[in-house]
């Protein structure tokens, strides 16, 4: 009988994802950073209070959405999976990552040159 507990569960999934935040963040930080400078002049036009203060929340919401990894990976350690899972759960990061790029490619598009789409 396995005696994990859900706190070893949730202490490999923090170990796992915890340091893979950075790498996240800079990716996101990389794109929208792209789009500025895509859309220059035009993008330095938009940069305002209001708007540098939106992109923090979308920061924000961006690293909560990063949560969500936890319950996929916490739900497959706890299922006769766990071994076959670790060897793939970086796959898990990479469509997670590239769907948040994805996403942060449209909302900075939109934020600093709105005429684009």
């Amino acid at each position: 009988m396995d005696a994990t507990t859900l706190r070893d569960y949730a202490t490999d999934a923090i170990r796992y994802w915890e340091p893979k935040r950075l790498g996240y963040n800079l990716a996101l930080v990389a794109v929208v950073g792209a789009c500025f400078l895509v859309t220059l002049p035009a993008s330095r036009q938009t940069l305002t209070a209001d708007t540098l203060l939106f992109l923090v929340a979308l920061a924000v919401l961006a690293n909560v959405a990063y949560c969500a990894a936890y319950v996929v990976d916490v739900f497959v350690q706890m299922s006769g999976f766990r071994e076959q899972w670790w060897a793939y759960r970086w796959m898990l990061f990479l469509i997670g990552m590239s769907f948040a790029a994805i996403l942060a490619r449209f909302w900075a598009l939109g934020m600093f040159h709105p005429g684009l789409h």
